[in-house]
């Protein structure tokens, strides 16, 4: 294609990630306690920290908070091994491509975009919506995000694998169908294409089946296990990987309680990560019941601290 980056001139993030919270004190964004939090990721081998997801609550940050989310993360991550891999997410088409252009501008490594969530468009929508995103940074790496349960819409194989053919900076998906055979579908028909386990559950079972990485909600808590899980299987050490995966299915499992991040931000609170458990209304904090479930299950393992 005239005029654009080759795929081999990219910069493709892959290994562990974490779908780093959004902290708030007071009702704005504790910049402090953010970048604290990134940096403990850095410290405990995670590959790139992901702002301004689902976990990050970016439903609900304005578009100055969203945009500081990403400049702190890059200033951050500045000088390490660590990547960016930023958020860029809109059921607007217009507004995703925006904060990409800002992504861009600030140095991130690439950018992550979930699939418009209340529209419904159709899979030539879906196609039209990440073809405009990827042709407004063609020089910047381009990871799909299918999370279904929570746009109400499904990035079809047949679509992701049109985007790839067709948008050299697209160069992978995280899936969050809970579909392992999602996975082994675009894996076999694009061996090339890098797919991210967005269930923290189902992590071993996507990287022994191809994948290329993981973005985790429970690497909030828990970034050395997380890490770990993700190098040994990559380096084909499958036993050792799937061990780590089944210690930690208890603590994932209770992650989705309630909706994510209501259960991790409650669980990093319990465990002296942030000061102060604050949320965006329309999300609230989780059931006493429920509290009190998280707090039993983290008791079992042995959280790093700052």
């Amino acid at each position: 294609m005239t005029g654009t980056t080759a795929r081999s001139e990219i910069k493709i993030v892959t290994g562990s990630s974490t779908a780093i919270i959004t902290p708030f004190k007071n009702g704005k964004l504790d910049e402090q306690t953010y970048a604290k939090l990134i940096k403990r990721q850095i410290d405990n081998g995670i590959n790139a920290i992901c702002p301004v997801g689902t976990t990050g609550e970016s439903a609900t940050l304005t578009h100055d908070e969203h945009k500081r989310c990403i400049e702190i993360a890059v200033e951050v991550c500045k000088g390490t091994d660590a990547k960016v891999l930023a958020g860029a997410g809109s059921n607007a088409t217009h507004e995703a491509v925006e904060i990409a252009k800002h992504a861009e501008l600030c140095g991130v490594d690439a950018i992550f975009s979930v699939a418009p969530y209340y529209n419904k468009p159709s899979q030539e929508g879906l196609y039209q919506h990440y073809k405009a995103i990827a042709n407004a940074v063609p020089n910047l790496g381009f990871m799909l995000y299918n999370v279904p349960g929570r746009t109400g819409v499904d990035i079809l194989a047949d679509t992701v694998i049109r985007l790839f053919d067709d948008c050299p900076n697209i160069y992978g998906i995280k899936e969050a169908t809970g579909s392992l055979e999602r996975t082994i579908e675009l894996v076999s028909r694009r061996p090339e294409l890098k797919v991210f386990s967005g269930d923290d559950a189902i992590d071993y079972a996507i990287l022994a089946s191809g994948g290329a990485g993981i973005t985790s909600v429970t690497s909030n808590l828990l970034p050395n296990l997380k890490s770990q899980l993700v190098r040994e299987a990559l380096a084909g050490n499958f036993a050792k990987a799937k061990a780590i995966n089944e210690t930690l299915y208890p603590i994932n499992k209770v992650m989705f309680c309630e909706s994510n991040p209501i259960p991790i931000k409650a669980a990093m609170y319990i465990a002296g990560l942030i000061e102060t458990l604050e949320y965006r209304l329309p999300l609230t904090a989780p059931s006493l019941e429920n509290m009190k479930k998280i707090e039993t299950i983290l008791a079992n393992y042995e959280v790093v601290k700052f």
